[in-house]
């Protein structure tokens, strides 16, 4: 629509503030009769750059889980203790002035096996006393219901999303919340990095160590649609029972350059852009798109639908698309010799860009060229609702942390998200990941750290869980007062 006003920051609203999962920081993995969850038994990475270790879980591994009582090995298992220090916790993101806080629930607080004849009803008051929490400050729980995790036993059982009953368990959490929580929460999102299931275990609760690759594929495929699915009908529930709610879908966004002008870099690096965008187009245009048939073809996947499915996914299109955005990677038509690794796999090395300690590329202006073309091809809200530099922090002798190269990092990012408003796009918010230090969520360490907030804790778990503000901290402190206006140091 033509207009002479070109937008010239960030509009009244924005939702400032940033993401966390609960895997990654409520602890008590034990407690008030919570289930055991797939996250919580994934070991800890022995090599810190492998990100795809989260994705290593076999059936000898889970049992081997089972059977380990302590979180020495599980580091998910223990968190940052948020479920003891949600309040403070909560308080200092209230002094940065957050306008919103993304979590995310664990489906087994309130289904402890996934499809218990009742919900646990501790489960829920935590939940209640940790939204209470932030409406008191005025802060807007932006909940994923999905976030990396579901019950355990589900996986035992009928092996996760795998399965077609695991709609249905799930369909049924997602009503006991949408109804516990009508008026509380505003923002709702169904699964966390949705693609993540391309890559196995964590994305899909399914074991699959066994198959051939092909096996593989249709395996998680399969596992995708039986989210799709549930998806769908979860932003139907939300919209019945709470129509003031909105619900979006949630992508790690795999942003591709082609290698080299040569057309076939640039195709190889259009079909990796398809293969990411696949997920969004089936949950914001509510059809799988023609492009797929193709891939599925060549990969000898063929999906099991129920008549309705289709239906159904048309129906419970989303109501905004929010998504995670760390990095860029180049595709070439050839396997390339430098390699990068990053968010959910790897990819060619950009000889433009520089890359944090654990070799992530750098590229801000990739945020900018992915809100373009989010914006272009989909037409909805959209929230970046991960974004963050993973870092090696160091404390000074008087208790000090002085990350510079984290202020700038997200400095040059919020530029360009200010940069694509003024071309038009619709972006409703921006929770970075993660505001306080958290285990991470692929290699299961504590000494990749994103936060404002230090925590004192190191990978084995030793520390007094102190917190301690970095220089960072003050920074967004400032950024949120101004709407995105002061950036400086």
């Amino acid at each position: 629509m033509y207009q002479e006003n070109v937008p010239t920051g960030f509009p009244k609203g924005f939702l400032w503030g940033g993401a966390t999962a609960a895997n990654q920081i409520e602890g008590a993995w034990n407690v008030d009769g919570k289930g055991l969850t797939t996250a919580e038994v994934v070991q800890k990475a022995t090599d810190r750059k492998n990100s795809l270790a989260m994705n290593q879980v076999t059936q000898a591994t889970i049992k081997q889980a089972m059977a380990d009582k302590t979180a020495d090995l599980y580091p998910k298992r223990r968190g940052i203790d948020f479920y003891h220090r949600y309040q403070s916790d909560i308080k200092l993101f209230a002094e940065m002035g957050f306008k919103a806080f993304r979590l995310s629930i664990a489906w087994a607080r309130i289904f402890p096996n996934g499809d218990d004849a009742q919900p646990n009803e501790a489960g829920l008051k935590f939940y209640d006393k940790v939204f209470a929490e932030c409406r008191k400050y005025g802060i807007e729980p932006v909940v994923t219901l999905s976030h990396y995790e579901m019950p355990l036993a589900l996986t035992v059982k009928q092996n996760g999303w795998a399965s077609r009953k695991t709609i249905a368990a799930f369909t049924r959490y997602t009503e006991v919340l949408f109804k516990r929580y009508r008026g509380v929460v505003k923002y709702w999102m169904t699964f966390n990095e949705i693609n993540a299931g391309t890559w196995g275990f964590t994305g899909t609760g399914a074991v699959d160590d066994q198959l051939t690759t092909n096996e593989k594929l249709q395996l998680r495929y399969q596992a995708l649609h039986h989210q799709f699915v549930a998806s769908a009908i979860a932003v139907q529930q939300c919209h019945k029972i709470d129509p003031q709610a909105k619900i979006g879908c949630m992508l790690a966004r795999m942003q591709t350059y082609p290698n080299t002008p040569n057309p076939v870099d640039v195709r190889a690096a259009q079909v990796q852009d398809q293969l990411n965008l696949f997920f969004t187009d089936v949950q914001v245009r509510g059809e799988y798109p023609e492009y797929m048939n193709r891939y599925f073809k060549d990969h000898q996947i063929k999906l099991k639908m129920a008549a309705d499915d289709q239906a159904v996914i048309k129906a419970g299109t989303v109501d905004y698309l929010s998504f995670s955005y760390y990095m860029s990677t180049v595709t070439a038509a050839t396997e390339q010799k430098a390699k990068t690794s990053g968010n959910l796999g790897f990819g060619g090395k950009n000889p433009y860009l520089k890359a944090s300690d654990w070799g992530w590329q750098i590229d801000p202006v990739g945020l900018r060229i992915t809100l373009n073309e989010f914006w272009d091809r989909y037409r909805i809200p959209l929230f970046v609702v991960e974004n963050g530099l993973g870092a090696v922090d160091q404390v000074t002798a008087d208790g000090k942390i002085h990350d510079s190269y984290r202020i700038d990092y997200l400095r040059q990012h919020i530029l360009q998200m200010k940069e694509a408003i003024k071309d038009g796009v619709d972006l409703m918010g921006y929770t970075m990941w993660g505001p306080i230090d958290l285990i991470s969520a692929g290699t299961s360490e504590m000494s990749k750290r994103y936060g404002f907030i230090y925590v004192d804790q190191d990978d084995a778990g030793k520390g007094t869980l102190r917190r301690i503000r970095k220089d960072s901290f003050y920074w967004y402190q400032k950024v949120i007062a101004t709407n995105g206006e002061d950036l400086a140091d």
